[in-house]
């Protein structure tokens, strides 16, 4: 039998984030490359999570996510996002954000249609729209600011384009989404009447009082968005898999539907872990701020004690520095150097672009215990000694 592979995936790029983490373990380095957050989970959504196994809640969900989460989650987009969502028609529990993203796609989008991703872009979303059939038009954002404007945004479009992704807070570049930005993608929206994707898994993780702003609540945006949220970040739970979309019911069934046939349900006792999450007390996430953003502060100085010259993320828990000083000639080549010279490492820069834009840039990870961040640090510094 001749075997053959879909033609979908010929353009699917091998992740270089695992590629680095394969040889971070080989020669027992320091992991600020995978974001894989090892923090502890919280205990009252560790425990809740393991009552319900021993309470045997272990069965199918429903497709659309327990009911019980889906109103903790409607409570909490009406408190923290300013989004009125019904729980029972416009919320959509998932197997983790990723999950969501991807059946957004295959549920709103036909193969053939164009979705703009901003540029640095998370590397999965490419793939996923790649998979889904979906042709990926690329709009490149300046650092250090990564600022979007309506101009850059209409000169990205294409005949075919019938959706945006924004990121906010963004991963690589921490950026946060201003109003100003906001109301340009939905003048621009309006122009063509476009769909709007938001991923704000990271929306708990910002610094120096940055206000969070969800682009469903504002400038009429809410009935053509599908908001992306997740749990993964905020826990400490990434293996967890558990995430959400919010959108118009109509949207909201297709994605059901679609998770429905990839996924089943999102794991049963998991979601009554995350439920329990929603009653965490205000200084939980004011105390998750403070602690990143010690970290955040202990990285950037080792990073500049090293030359390296990162720039300050302002959500998020990535930071992007300039590998210049490393002498290479692509990032690919100084993530493996810096690795082999101080066992720390990162992801090169070009995993966040499609065209050369990124070769001069290293992303690294600061969700780490103290401990292994402080011994990283220590590692980078001696580059500048």
């Amino acid at each position: 039998m001749s075997m053959s592979i879909s033609k979908r995936l010929h353009e699917l790029a091998q992740s270089d984030i695992r590629a680095m983490t394969r040889r971070c373990m080989e020669v027992g380095g320091i992991n600020l490359g995978q974001g894989i957050c090892d923090l502890p989970t919280p205990p009252l959504v560790r425990d809740a999570a393991i009552q319900a196994i021993l309470d045997r809640k272990s069965i199918y969900s429903p497709c659309e996510g327990i009911l019980r989460l889906r109103q903790a989650i409607s409570a909490k987009l009406e408190r923290d996002n300013g989004i009125a969502a019904d729980p029972r028609s416009e919320i959509v529990v998932t197997t983790g954000s990723a999950a969501a993203f991807a059946c957004t796609l295959h549920a709103l989008l036909d193969p053939g249609d164009g979705l703009v991703i901003p540029q640095p872009h998370y590397g999965y979303h490419v793939n996923a729209a790649r998979v889904a059939g979906v042709e990926v038009h690329s709009l490149v954002l300046n650092e250090p600011e990564y600022l979007l404007d309506a101009d850059s945004l209409r000169a990205s479009l294409r005949p075919n384009t019938r959706a945006i992704l924004l990121c906010t807070p963004g991963n690589p570049s921490g950026h946060m989404l201003r109003r100003e930005e906001i109301e340009c993608v939905a003048e621009v929206a309006r122009e063509r009447d476009l769909l709007v994707i938001t991923d704000e898994i990271y929306e708990y993780i910002r610094y120096e009082g940055r206000e969070h702003l969800s682009p469903a609540a504002l400038a009429g945006l809410g009935p053509r968005t599908v908001t992306i949220m997740g749990l993964s970040k905020t826990f400490s739970i990434t293996g967890w898999r558990l995430g959400y979309a919010v959108a118009s019911p109509a949207m909201a069934e297709a994605i059901s539907l679609v998770h429905d046939v990839f996924y089943i349900c999102a794991p049963t006792p998991l979601q009554y872990g995350v439920t329990a999450g929603f009653a965490s007390p205000p200084d939980f996430f004011e105390d998750m701020r403070s602690d990143y953003a010690s970290k955040r502060e202990r990285l950037f100085g080792a990073l500049s004690t090293a030359g390296l010259d990162p720039i300050q993320p302002e959500g998020a828990y990535y930071m992007l520095a300039r590998s210049a000083a490393l002498n290479c000639s692509s990032s690919k080549e100084a993530a493996f150097s810096l690795l082999e010279r101080c066992g720390v490492a990162s992801v090169p820069g070009a995993a966040f672009y499609s065209g050369p834009q990124g070769e001069d840039w290293l992303r690294f990870c600061f969700a780490k215990e103290d401990a292994e961040l402080d011994e990283a640090c220590a590692r980078l510094e001696r580059l500048g000694a």
